[in-house]
């Protein structure tokens, strides 16, 4: 494991675990517009502060995964076809999109008591977050990957947990958002912040394991 593959599994633990402390501040959003705008405005600071975290984590994650297709290029071995760790990337960059656009524009909005900015800017951040859908199916095979792997780095039931916990958040998603049951939303919320702490674990996984191997050559 390179220097850049190390960097690479840190950002992802980093970005997974800030990514899980923003979803749990976040709050669920009210369907009636007109009520978010409140929520949004009599809070408007922390919606602020937990968007801008979110949109760092967001940074991290996507980065993370275009070093380890880097280092692929390089001739290093990591789990998953190099497809996988693509939408990754890219569906973090989209999703950090829709971040940055709660914390600057749509809190702003809200703070103003403007609806009809508020109203399509939150249109827009919301198509955006369609990225969180090509993160979930991106871990999901990520995880699968060291499931199957015979250089497997964690035990076999954490690797199944983090199978399931992305394409769970797939599913919740897409249940949520595009079908309108409402149990989507809190699949999608718990299997996310699960497969956040397995990003975590992953990435740790392989800072430890590149640390020990450059003390035994030292």
């Amino acid at each position: 494991m390179t220097d850049m593959t190390k960097t690479a599994r840190l950002w992802l633990a980093t970005g997974a675990a800030l990514l899980s402390a923003a979803l749990v501040f976040h709050g669920p959003p009210d369907p009636d517009l007109t009520v978010q705008l409140q929520h949004v405005a009599d809070g408007s600071h922390r919606w602020a502060i937990v968007h801008w975290t979110a949109a760092v984590s967001l940074f991290l994650l996507s980065g993370s995964a275009f070093l380890v297709l880097f280092g692929r290029a390089a001739g290093e071995r990591l789990p998953c076809h190099p497809g996988a760790w693509m939408v990754m990337a890219l569906g973090a960059l989209t999703t950090f999109t829709t971040a940055v656009t709660e914390a600057a524009v749509v809190s702003e909005a809200a703070h103003a008591g403007d609806q009809s900015t508020f109203d399509n800017w939150w249109a827009f951040s919301g198509g955006m977050a369609n990225g969180f859908f090509a993160l979930a199916i991106a871990t999901g095979f990520i995880a699968l990957a060291v499931l199957r792997s015979s250089d497997r780095e964690m035990p076999v039931w954490a690797a199944t947990l983090g199978t399931a916990a992305g394409f769970l958040s797939a599913l919740g998603w897409s249940m949520g958002e595009h079908m309108g049951v409402w149990i989507g939303g809190p699949i999608w919320l718990i299997s996310t912040l699960v497969m956040c702490l397995w990003l975590v674990w992953f990435g740790l996984v392989g800072v430890i394991k590149q640390t020990r191997a450059s003390h035994a050559t030292a």
